[in-house]
């Protein structure tokens, strides 16, 4: 098999993991290194009894301030892995009181749905599930190729907008993520993730869904229906004093021993995903596939090129296995693009032509 970089010819690539120049916000250091590569040696000398201490403070505090009230925080949840983890981590070993609220993104798969199901019956857990119409997803779908070149605006809009309005309109002051910002160490690295608080009412926005939902309407989707993807105003965010934060800032996040964990004790399942060699990541979802192979016709890379390079880093596969799995997966056409273009009405030449004019830098000399 194939173990050189799959675009070694266009892209400069980290020296020591697989990511290509054009992951966003990637640097690399005068040894060719890049920033998540640094991030993650950052992550192995972190004091994390001193960082589980701050977080148990402030889990205390809101436990103290919401007394009287019937939720202590808000969970957000998709049943998948990370919002598995994080309903164990509150409720079992916190005995915290979570309302837990999901944005569908209704285009969840049968095991996405047992294992949401199953969350909500192993923690008991108060439970609010938005759910937007199949008619306005797929126009927003459509929209959403051309505008921010990828399949999933309403998703990333409305998982952060929908748990934060909850939040506001029930008065709970925190909302407890999963992953940090800091994981694959381009955005944020681990010295300053729990130092610069990165969330705000725009939090969502800035790292994922990128444009507001003024920008996606359109004659036949007016800004009306667009209600429950507006996120709070500075003032409201302000005012509410709603803290955000994320487990893995407080806690080494180690994500196989965490599915390993939830599969053994509680029966959490997990199946085929497209586009990488993991069974188990966005495991609910079937626009996954769509999701990353549009990743890889923008920037030359997909969901096995970030799988691998945490595999890499952790010392599960050397870099050279990494780049043969990239080259096995990472180009794959997803069977889940039928199912989007009879949503959407687009061919597939279409999404090509709309994908290939999200591409910058050397990523225009892709084929």
């Amino acid at each position: 098999m194939n173990s050189s970089p799959p675009y070694e010819k266009i892209f400069k690539y980290c020296l020591r993991c697989c990511l290509p120049e054009t992951v966003e916000d990637i640097k690399f250091d005068e040894r060719g290194i890049c920033n998540g590569c640094n991030s993650a040696e950052q992550k192995m000398k972190i004091n994390w009894e001193e960082r589980r201490l701050i977080f148990e403070k402030i889990l205390n505090n809101h436990k103290i301030n919401q007394i009287d009230k019937q939720w202590d925080c808000i969970l957000p949840i998709s049943g998948g892995k990370d919002s598995f983890w994080q309903a164990h981590v509150l409720t079992k070993v916190y005995d915290m009181r979570p309302l837990a609220v999901t944005f569908s993104h209704n285009w969840y798969t049968e095991i996405g749905k047992k294992n949401l199901d199953l969350l909500l019956e192993t923690f008991d857990v108060d439970h609010i599930m938005f759910t937007p119409r199949r008619g306005s997803v797929n126009q927003i779908a459509k929209k959403s190729i051309s505008t921010i070149g990828d399949s999933c605006w309403h998703c990333h809009a409305g998982i952060g907008a929908f748990p934060l309005q909850i939040a506001y309109k029930f008065n709970i002051k925190l909302i407890v993520y999963g992953e940090s910002a800091a994981e694959d160490g381009c955005r944020k690295d681990y010295n300053s993730s729990i130092l610069e608080n990165m969330y705000d009412q725009d939090y969502f926005e800035k790292i994922s869904a990128k444009k507001p939902s003024s920008d996606m309407a359109t004659n036949d989707l007016p800004i009306r229906n667009f209600d429950i993807y507006k996120t709070l105003s500075k003032k409201e965010f302000q005012d509410s004093k709603i803290e955000g934060l994320h487990l893995g800032d407080y806690f080494f996040w180690d994500e196989e021993q965490q599915v390993d964990f939830i599969k053994d004790v509680y029966g959490w399942k997990e199946d085929n995903v497209e586009g990488t060699y993991k069974r188990y990541k966005s495991v609910e979802c079937k626009m996954t596939g769509v999701h990353d192979w549009a990743k890889y016709i923008k920037r030359g890379f997909g969901r096995a090129t970030d799988h691998a390079t945490r595999d890499v880093r952790s010392g599960i596969i050397t870099r050279e296995q990494g780049f043969e799995l990239i080259r096995k997966h990472d180009s794959s056409k997803p069977r889940a693009l039928e199912y989007f273009m009879n949503q959407t009405g687009m061919s597939e030449q279409e999404i090509l032509n709309e994908l290939k004019k999200h591409r910058s830098g050397n990523a225009k000399k892709l084929p």
